[in-house]
């Protein structure tokens, strides 16, 4: 067996991570082996490296070997590009085709981005890898194939599992032998290597002198996270050799080719404009409740009035006040509806025992003490107040809207909820 450095050279991998050589050392043990592989690993590690050097160490070297990125072909075709099809199967098959597995009939088939194919075709996979058989689309005629399954994905299939976006079984299928490639954010150790080859690879592509990296420069590019992982360092060295004249390059000039990590963070998208609808409303309400909160104190100090000095005219007058701004002019008068601000404004929970209590005294003179006890009940509030404006509108919703500064579709919303439809008729 070739020696991991020898294979490095052969298809120009760099680095000396522990998992990279891992990974390495798994792919020529089950090279020699028909085993099917799966390579898991982030977006742009370098996975597609290693089925090339699983192929290249089989016995199979000598027979084709063909790449299928399955997240690039549409769901409506790819069984047809997979396993062929007859002529006049759909419209524009205009002459039978073979697909992959038939071509690859003896060699490799590489299946990338494995976690995108849809269930139907998972089933048709999973067919092949238990006993080697597909059928064209449009064709009843079972063919054989004897082509060596090496697959790879981005995604946690864990949880496409869960998900029900892959099949449990086909993964098992897949993932007999099952090599893990390291991103390049645990790779550290690597980083300055393959940014040195990166440049001067592109040096000599584009006839100028490689760059070189100070010792400030080397620190930044080691301490970055690169999402976008080998991918993502090679576009940089790219950008770096073709758009900066000077040769040395420090850490000020490296960071402004590297997105801010906090840009690159997901958006909360919905939450906001979510809580937007409800919040200019319940704002209104909360302040309409402290106002009626206000104006049941002032009856308070009222009724305590009325007990201690009588029935004054002042006092009428203001009482009269307080009745008209809760119910509206059309009740001031009401003898019902004075009683009810009354009991309204003598309404009291239970007092908390006095260390030295009175019993000569009031006990609504202690009502600015425990006025932060009165229960508060927002939905009664808030239905009485809807109820309230739709009397004083005669059912009108728009003039009712207005009032309680809200609108008309908020206040159709809540005269379903509350039942008021009574309410609105009379």
């Amino acid at each position: 067996m070739d020696s991991l450095q020898s294979v490095k050279q052969r298809f120009g991998i760099i680095g000396n991570n522990v998992g990279l050589n891992r990974a390495l050392e798994k792919s020529l043990q089950v090279a020699g082996t028909d085993i099917s592989v799966l390579v898991i690993g982030e977006s742009g590690v370098g996975k597609e490296n290693i089925p090339r050097i699983i192929h290249q160490f089989s016995h199979r070297k000598h027979s084709k070997y063909i790449a299928v990125n399955c997240g690039a072909i549409p769901e409506g075709t790819i069984d047809s590009e997979l396993f062929g099809h007859e002529k006049g199967a759909f419209t524009g098959a205009t002459q039978t085709r073979a697909g992959y597995f038939e071509v690859a009939d003896g060699g490799t088939i590489f299946l990338d981005e494995v976690g995108e194919l849809p269930l139907p075709t998972q089933v048709r996979l999973l067919r092949v890898l238990e006993t080697g058989e597909f059928i064209k689309v449009g064709s009843s005629k079972v063919q054989k194939t004897n082509a060596r399954i090496v697959a790879a994905t981005n995604v946690n299939m864990m949880e496409a599992i869960e998900k029900g976006k892959f099949r449990e079984d086909l993964y098992y299928r897949l993932s007999t032998v099952e090599i893990t490639l390291p991103p390049l954010r645990e790779r550290k150790e690597d980083i300055v290597l393959l940014f040195r080859k990166f440049a001067s690879d592109f040096a000599q592509k584009y006839h100028m002198p490689a760059l070189q990296l100070d010792e400030h420069a080397q620190g930044l590019l080691t301490e970055y996270r690169w999402s976008g992982n080998i991918r993502q360092l090679r576009n940089v060295a790219e950008q770096l050799s073709v758009l900066e004249k000077e040769r040395e390059i420090n850490a000020a000039t490296i960071r402004t080719y590297l997105p801010d990590r906090g840009k690159q963070l997901p958006a909360l998208v919905g939450k906001k404009e979510k809580e937007s609808d409800f919040s200019s409303e319940r704002e209104i309400l909360y302040k309409v409740l402290f106002d009626m909160k206000n104006d049941l104190n002032d009856l308070k100090k009222l009724t305590l009035d009325l007990i201690n000095n009588g029935t004054s005219e002042g006092a009428q007058e203001k009482n009269q006040g307080l009745i008209e701004k809760i119910y509206g002019k059309e009740s001031v008068g009401t003898s019902e509806n004075e009683h009810e601000a009354l009991r309204l404004a003598a309404y009291e929970p239970e007092m908390p025992e006095l260390t030295k209590a009175d019993p000569s005294v009031d006990k609504y003179a202690y009502a600015e003490t425990i006025e932060e006890e009165e229960p508060l009940s927002l939905q009664a509030k808030e239905l009485e107040m809807i109820k309230q404006a739709l009397i004083r509108c005669s059912g009108k919703r728009k003039l009712a809207a207005k009032e309680l500064g809200i609108s008309e579709r908020t206040l159709y919303r809540k005269i379903k909820q509350y039942d008021l439809h009574e309410v609105e008729s009379n």
